[in-house]
């Protein structure tokens, strides 16, 4: 028989998911007399296709056609892998790829950036969140499936292609000449301003957590005991590895629930803890999130803002709330399918609302950025309804403009800011503990 052994994964781009103990079972509830007519109803279909259609056609296509109309039908996340695609899971998950370095979903048929990845050829020529991408080297995509458009994109590392892309804001579309590139995702990169450490994770692939360590142990090799604290930026970060985020997280943590997750069944809740010891000695910590912040990056801003451990800044993150299953049905195939939803330490569900920030900054050093449109999960067909959600009452806008953000970006690139929310955070971090005055020698007399 195939092996059935499931695959721990969490979402990458929009494909997200974890593996729960005890959720390889799935429903066993019976087939009723009604079910097993579909069924039939099914095979006389498939029979019709087969011996009447107008071309021959594949069987194992129809299969993999039905299979996926099945799964799609759920909700934007589950589907099925087929050698390609589960070859491609594992290269994503590995942290290394071939392809243009883009997070992308579908929307009504057209191809839809949710955002480009740190240091790849769609972020160096200069893609944006809520670009349309409309054509490959003039060949219209309107209507391709999400794995056709990520197929299409991908290939030989040094070959090139050309990409439409309809921006909103500017009537005239834009054409970008990129080559593609074998993509390595370092997933943490830092960096020391001032006396404030900076440690940017761009996915939670398999090196995640360990590269945040040596981040820490970086930063303070560099700066000593005059470490004030440190920014966290999530920032477009689509996710990764469920297993990374909870360890990522403790880093920060001495103690308290990290994540839980909860299937149909009632006794289908699996609970993740910290482990004692937090690895930055309990210094302010401010994370950086927005739209583009998803799943596994949820995970860890929803732990550090409900253990009251961090201020979260920036804006509302992606918001998706569900746990995919990866389930391999033979050497070269497999299943993912929504299985959970996950919850933050107080028992907040993420799907659709995100992580709201403690301290809404907006991005004032892009220009651009309020004429795009924003993708979150609420934006997708078929996204799982949040039943648990609170109505919760905002504080009336009163149409005053905050004082804090009136700089236009161009007077933030004078003043040598290009990255508004960054300088912000960091600002404050600098507020909350400001740095160590130097030491001084007392001479005293023998």
């Amino acid at each position: 028989m195939p092996s059935k052994r499931p695959i721990a994964y969490l979402a990458v781009g929009l494909a997200a998911g974890a593996l729960l103990p005890g959720m390889a079972k799935l429903a066993t509830d019976s087939p009723s007399a009604e079910t097993y007519r579909q069924l039939d109803t099914l095979m006389e279909v498939f029979e019709k296709v087969r011996t009447d259609y107008v071309e021959k056609v594949d069987d194992k296509k129809l299969i993999e056609g039905a299979i996926n109309g099945m799964l799609t039908s759920l909700d934007p996340h589950s589907g099925y892998l087929n050698a390609k695609d589960f070859a491609q899971l594992r290269n994503v998950t590995d942290g290394e790829y071939g392809g243009l370095g883009l997070s992308v979903t579908t929307e009504d048929g057209a191809v839809k950036v949710i955002a480009p990845m740190d240091g790849t050829p769609a972020a160096r020529a200069g893609m944006k969140a809520g670009d349309y991408i409309t054509h490959l080297d003039g060949e219209l995509i309107y209507g391709l499936t999400l794995s056709e458009a990520v197929d299409k994109m991908r290939g030989a590392p040094g070959s090139k292609v050309k990409l439409t892309v309809v921006r909103d804001g500017i009537t005239k579309p834009l054409e970008f000449t990129m080559q593609r590139e074998v993509i390595e995702i370092h997933p943490v990169k830092s960096e020391v301003k001032g006396h404030v450490g900076i440690i940017r994770i761009a996915s939670f692939s398999k090196t995640t957590a360990a590269d945040t360590r040596a981040a820490i142990a970086k930063i303070r090799k560099r700066l000593g005991a005059n470490v004030t604290g440190y920014v966290i930026d999530l920032r477009s970060d689509p996710g990764g590895l469920l297993d990374q985020a909870v360890d990522t997280a403790d880093i920060f943590l001495e103690r308290g629930e990290i994540v839980s997750q909860r299937g149909r069944g009632r006794n289908q809740i699996e609970r993740y803890y910290a482990k004692p010891g937090d690895e930055t000695d309990g210094k302010p910590i401010v994370v950086l999130v927005d739209e583009g912040s998803a799943s596994a990056a949820e995970i860890v801003a929803g732990a550090l803002q409900d253990q009251r451990r961090a201020l979260v800044m920036g804006q509302r993150s992606f918001g998706k709330g569900s746990v995919q299953s990866v389930i391999q049905l033979g050497p070269d195939s497999a299943l993912r399918l929504t299985t959970a939803r996950y919850f933050t330490p107080s028992g907040r569900s993420v799907q659709e609302g995100g992580i709201e920030p403690d301290v809404v900054v907006p991005q004032l050093s892009d220009a651009d950025l309020a004429n795009r449109t924003r993708v979150r999960e609420s934006d997708l067909r078929r996204h799982l309804i949040n039943e648990l959600k609170l109505d919760e009452k905002k504080i009336e806008d009163d149409g005053k403009p905050d004082p804090r953000f009136t700089q236009t970006a161009a007077e933030l690139k004078k003043a040598g800011v290009t990255d508004f929310q960054l300088d912000y955070a960091v600002k404050t971090i600098a507020r909350l503990a400001p740095a160590p005055m130097p030491q001084t020698r007392i001479a005293t007399a023998g």
